[in-house]
């Protein structure tokens, strides 16, 4: 008698579970079924198919070619050097820019520089001394100008500093009041950019394409009236990025230039353009050049100019989707799925939480008998078979 037991749980294994439906006559339920099937279908055709179009195949790293030019000439004036003529091949760093570009707004310049010696500058802490003990030789100047040559010399009649062996007279660190190239906020810049989503071999470019020679040089970026022109205006751009162009051209900074694509490529290929938005990454920028040469008696002379100016930092980003089958059918089979998921829950609520929850269930699930004896028959011949 015992060796039936197992037989009979073998048995139990060929049971067969159908489905059964019941029409229940409860509201608050069928309410509760209705409400999750309308934010299933509002979420498949809301958010997954018009919002994040689901439907699409989409192509998320484009290959992006950015070719930048600055125009624009200004005159500047600085104290006991004289006026001076600013043009593209001064103020653009480097003159042909790619994704970076520095604009030139300000400057120091200190001229007629030669090896030698001389008092460093009293601004640089480390060169301030009372007696030669103060100024070890051969030691540099921490933050200075050169290194020290043993000596503490009267800079002018209030401090004293120590002599330098360095590029005299030492550099000039006094800041113009206001930016001496105050021309350039209308200083245009040309931003040529391409973009190749290679999965749909499509390419666009964000100028607009004319047999007009003169076209570039009248037209001037608008983001409603003239979208296709990539001429942008310095001053625009500063004030995109939420400064005043007086402020950030004295002592300089760094402006982010983001443009961003977009493409949806179910729809024509002109609709496809461009986006650009303008951000400030940091506050004061600059960086030393000079240019040298020599004298008559061959003396080897610079000119030093500390550079202020705006520097621009272009990125492209993008997405391209196109109709695809295979997308399209995973986002249909996952909102099908989340319908069934709804009668689920109701199921549960009904079976579980409702106050008829023993009557519902009884009226669920009801076993079919087909006599005992027959099945006990049937699982022990499988039993013994297997």
């Amino acid at each position: 008698m015992r060796s039936q037991g197992p037989l009979r749980a073998c048995g139990a294994l060929l049971d067969y579970k159908t489905v059964k439906f019941a029409l229940t006559r409860n509201r608050r339920v069928g309410l509760l079924h209705r409400l999750l099937q309308l934010g299933v279908l509002g979420y498949v055709l809301g958010w997954v198919l018009l919002a994040r179009k689901g439907y699409q195949d989409t192509d998320r790293a484009p290959r992006a070619a950015v070719v930048t030019k600055m125009k624009g000439a200004a005159v500047a004036e600085a104290v006991g050097k004289g006026r001076r003529l600013w043009d593209a091949a001064d103020y653009a760093r480097p003159p042909q820019g790619e994704n970076v570009l520095f604009l030139v707004t300000n400057f120091i310049a200190t001229a007629q520089q030669s090896q030698g010696t001389c008092p460093e500058s009293p601004s640089v802490l480390d060169a301030v001394c009372t007696e030669d003990a103060d100024c070890p030789v051969g030691n540099p100047v921490v933050h200075g100008n050169g290194i020290k040559t043993g000596k503490c010399v009267m800079f002018n009649t209030t401090h004293s500093t120590c002599e330098i062996y360095g590029w005299c007279p030492v550099e000039n660190n006094t800041v113009p009041r206001k930016p001496l190239l105050a021309e350039a906020e209308n200083f245009t810049l040309f931003i040529k950019n391409t973009v190749h989503f290679t999965k749909f071999n499509f390419s666009k470019c964000n100028a607009l394409q004319t047999n007009d020679p003169t076209y570039f040089k009248s037209c001037t970026y608008d983001p409603f009236f003239n979208r296709s022109c990539p001429v942008f205006r310095v001053r625009d751009m500063v004030e995109a990025a939420g400064e005043t162009f007086g402020d950030l051209a004295l002592l300089g900074g760094s402006i982010g230039v983001r443009i961003e694509w977009d493409c949806d490529l179910d729809h024509p290929a002109a609709q496809c353009q461009p986006q650009y938005s303008f951000s400030l990454q940091d506050r004061r920028y600059n960086f030393r050049t000079a240019s040298y040469y020599w004298d008559s008696q061959r003396r080897l002379y610079r000119n030093l100019l500390k550079l202020y100016g705006i520097r621009f930092d272009i990125s492209v980003h993008g997405q391209a989707g196109k109709f695809s089958i295979i997308p399209a059918a995973v986002s249909f089979g996952t909102g099908i799925a989340f319908f069934g998921a709804a009668t689920v829950v109701c199921d549960l609520v009904l079976l579980y939480l409702d106050a008829k929850a023993d009557f519902y269930w009884k009226e669920k699930f009801e076993e079919v008998r087909m006599g005992p004896l027959w099945r006990d028959e049937v699982g022990v011949k499988f039993c013994k078979r297997f």
